[in-house]
């Protein structure tokens, strides 16, 4: 049997929005960082990324991040151990932001880390708005 195969992306919803399933599934998880204090607004943090030690610092104490990713973390969570029953081959998660640099960056990230620690997958990360600009971080 194949491996569950989980692909975590971040996006801007200005910037080509949502991304393409190209598992042929369709859909999965799309979760709206937009609500979250954007660090994004403030000048130390305009030219930095959710990968930025100031950002994260941003995040963790002037926003209420930790109690938005314990939410996403149960349900994606509970779907994975259920497509794993079932043998499911793909699920897609999804965090888009206003420019797909700061809150997505760092939810995607973190999701990644969180189901590494916790389930024997297949993990692809992609960060569509970064990787277009040739990032490096």
């Amino acid at each position: 049997m194949k491996n569950l195969q989980v692909t975590i992306s971040s996006f801007s919803y200005k910037l080509g929005g949502i991304p393409e399933d190209d598992s042929g599934n369709g859909g999965g998880f799309v979760f709206d960082c937009r609500s979250i204090h954007n660090p994004g607004r403030y000048e130390p943090y305009k030219r930095l990324t959710g990968r930025d030690l100031p950002v994260i610092q941003f995040l963790e104490s002037k926003s209420d991040v930790s109690s938005y990713l314990d939410a996403v973390f149960q349900l994606v969570d509970r779907t994975i151990r259920q497509y794993q029953e079932r043998g499911f081959t793909h699920l897609m998660v999804n965090f888009g932001c206003t420019g797909g640099q700061h809150r997505s960056v760092y939810c995607a990230d973190r999701l990644a880390a969180h189901v590494k620690d916790r389930f024997s997958v297949d993990i692809r990360l992609q960060h569509v708005v970064q990787e277009a600009k040739n990032w490096v971080n």
